[in-house]
């Protein structure tokens, strides 16, 4: 993809980032819990176009580029429901799973490669299925709201092939580690202070596209 369709693109992102705060705030049913206009904007709108401008460069040949957009669009506001009332809200998870399935089967269809929808659904099933045993675990801070994006994310992950997926199941809990570990050395959390992981998840899910 030429540097000026990945500039187009990474505005794009920005536009969806900027629109992610308000989406947000809606999901929640609380203006002020997903922040005021300042530094939340301008941040999401930095997410945004950091998101789509990644995927563009690792995507941009790919038939499927619009199905990742629209997932990373709605993750966006899932990331920032999640950090700001440590909810994923039901209907933008399944936005994401229906703006991946709906992206995907016509590409499958164009391209003669039905199979890959049934390693889409591979993907998403295998993502559920170990979601629900992490989260099963005596003393896992892990939510149903969690094992429900995880298994919307296998969707896209699944597509790319299974080294994508294990990526996509691996990294987020390695990111989630260091940050951890970074909020605990500056003293910002203690050992029992719930934190968000669906930006962990949606964030290892954006590498393991870009790495695939």
């Amino acid at each position: 993809m030429s540097a000026g369709l990945v500039t187009g693109v990474a505005l794009l992102g920005a536009l969806a980032g900027r629109a992610a705060v308000p989406l947000a705030r809606c999901a929640v049913a609380s203006d002020a819990a997903v922040g005021g206009r300042g530094n939340r904007f301008g941040a999401a709108v930095l997410a945004g176009a950091l998101v789509f401008g990644g995927l563009a460069v690792a995507r941009g040949g790919d038939l499927a580029l619009p199905a990742f957009l629209a997932v990373a669009a709605v993750g966006l506001a899932l990331a920032l429901a999640d950090l700001a009332c440590l909810r994923l809200p039901d209907p933008l998870v399944a936005a994401a799973a229906g703006a991946a399935a709906l992206g995907l089967v016509p590409v499958a269809l164009a391209d003669g490669t039905p199979e890959r929808l049934l390693a889409s659904l591979a993907g998403a099933a295998v993502s559920f299925a170990g979601y629900v045993l992490l989260a099963l675990l005596p003393g896992s801070r892990l939510g149903f709201g969690d094992v429900k994006l995880a298994a919307a994310l296998g969707l896209p992950l699944g597509w790319l092939g299974w080294p994508a997926l294990g990526l996509g199941l691996l990294l987020p809990h390695l990111l989630n580690g260091v940050v951890v570990l970074a909020l605990l050395a500056a003293r910002r959390v203690r050992r029992d202070t719930p934190l968000p992981f669906g930006p962990a998840l949606l964030a290892g899910a954006w590498l393991a596209v870009l790495l695939a």
